[in-house]
């Protein structure tokens, strides 16, 4: 039997945003218990941070054994040791390699595995950014001992070398600073410009570091620029490596044209040309080679003829996005896969989305019949537009549920809603997006209930 929340039948002329909702509103305030102590801990202590602590730790183990002189290899192969971390760091985040690894997850092990192996290749994928950090500040504390040791035997090296070492180290470290949650989520422009720009002359000095140090004899202390001999170090074809995959994603960089539709002074709606397959997201910019933001691709599948951005509006770049709507933008042809991309695993499942959160949610459910979209928010209809609210009515009234807070009188019990759809629907897995709190809230009760979800990062 269907629970309460779904046992009655929408009026004949039902409008979207009263479609299949309870019949009594809950109290405008709907307070929360807390989760205890052990549920918030296994959530922050999530694969993201697992996968850091375990490479950040080997390298620690292996820096120490260097500085001992436990490890031969490190000491005198630490270059490799650098730009091996480094290498790694920039190939967690390339969207080439990440659109690989969903692509080969979703082949082989869509719906057949048992659950627990299906959902730990989600959090595997979700949660890939903990090795880029790892990686990242590993590279650093390589490096960092590397231009140590070459300064404390400075008479052996030239001065050139020391001069392009100290220079890496300190563009490493901005760009490692620039990155940091606090600094990404509350100062994106300083993270763009700051975490690409000091990063590409990070590369350049790398380059540079390498082909002195390779080229430099401190035995003898002369130069021999045999190239030959340069190409045969490891440290070249790491360096080759991470230059190839930070330039993979701008080769496809386009200027395209674009369609904005503006239902609210609070949303914009960016339609696009060709459809694209659920679960991916699109970086767009103003400027070529400027602050690209990142936004949940809506479309119907890659037969459709176009697909749209959500753009909620939360900082100068999508407010002037509402003021000037841009007739073309630049984008990324190489789309980069979220979580929603791994949908495919699971045979049936859950799509819980707040205001904008919709962008990322809803081609999941266009796309496939086996996923039931929760999206809650405030005068959707209004806000979003019929665009929006075109595609949520075909997903068909049986597969969708919208509350309105304004209309139904505040926020619901989000977990009561989850629980409820999670039972009717016979779900393997719910995934969450939303604001940090409602993500929080959601997932500690997912958690507590038993309840297999994922939700929104903001620590990668």
């Amino acid at each position: 039997m269907r629970p309460p929340l779904f046992d009655h039948k929408p009026p004949v002329a039902a409008t979207l945003l009263t479609a299949r909702l309870p019949q009594k509103p809950p109290p405008k305030r709907f307070i929360e218990r807390p989760s205890s102590r052990w549920i918030r801990f296994q959530l922050w202590f999530n694969a993201y941070r697992k996968f850091f602590a375990m490479v950040v730790t080997c390298n620690a183990v292996g820096l120490i054994l260097a500085i001992t002189g436990v490890w031969k290899y490190a000491r005198e192969y630490t270059g490799a040791c650098v730009l091996g971390n480094l290498l790694m760091a920039i190939l967690m985040r390339n969207e080439l390699f990440g659109r690989c690894l969903y692509l080969i997850v979703n082949t082989l092990f869509a719906k057949w595995p048992p659950l627990a192996f299906r959902l730990a290749c989600t959090s595997v994928l979700q949660h890939l950014g903990g090795i880029h950090s790892g990686c990242a500040i590993s590279g650093f504390m390589w490096l960092i001992y590397r231009v140590v040791t070459m300064f404390i035997d400075h008479r052996n090296n030239h001065s050139a070398v020391l001069t392009a070492g100290l220079v890496t180290n300190i563009a490493v470290a901005i760009s490692i600073v620039s990155a940091l949650p606090w600094v990404r989520n509350t100062h994106h422009n300083v993270f763009e410009r700051h975490h690409r720009f000091i990063g590409w002359l990070g590369l350049a000095s790398t380059w540079v570091f390498v082909i002195l140090g390779d080229s430099y004899n401190i035995s003898t202390h002369s130069w021999n620029p045999n190239g030959l001999m340069i190409i045969r170090q490891q440290d070249f074809w790491f360096a080759f490596g991470m230059t190839v995959f930070v330039l993979i994603p701008w080769f496809t960089i386009r200027e395209v044209p674009v369609q904005a539709e503006i239902p609210s002074p609070k949303v914009v709606v960016l339609r696009f040309e060709r459809g694209m397959q659920q679960g991916l997201l699109a970086r767009i910019s103003r400027s070529s080679i400027m602050e690209y933001h990142a936004f949940g691709i809506i479309s119907e599948g890659k037969h459709a003829k176009e697909h749209y951005l959500i753009c909620g509006v939360q900082g100068d770049f999508t407010r002037k996005l509402v003021e000037n709507p841009p007739t073309h933008l630049w984008t990324r042809e190489l789309k980069f896969a979220g979580v929603s991309n791994t949908s495919n695993l699971y045979k049936r499942g859950i799509r819980v989305c707040t205001g904008t959160g919709l962008g990322a949610a809803l081609s999941t459910c266009l796309q496939s019949p086996d996923w039931y979209l929760i999206w809650i928010g405030s005068d959707q209809e209004k806000t979003f537009g019929p665009t929006i609210a075109g595609l949520i009515h075909k997903l068909g009234h049986e597969r969708y549920l919208l509350w309105d807070s304004k209309k139904m009188g505040g926020r619901p019990d989000t977990m009561k809603l989850i629980k409820e759809a999670y039972a009717y629907w016979k779900a393997e897995v719910v995934f969450i997006t939303s604001n940090w709190q409602g993500n929080q809230e959601m997932m500690e009760g997912c958690k507590e209930a038993g309840i297999p979800a994922f939700g929104t990062l903001w620590d990668f």
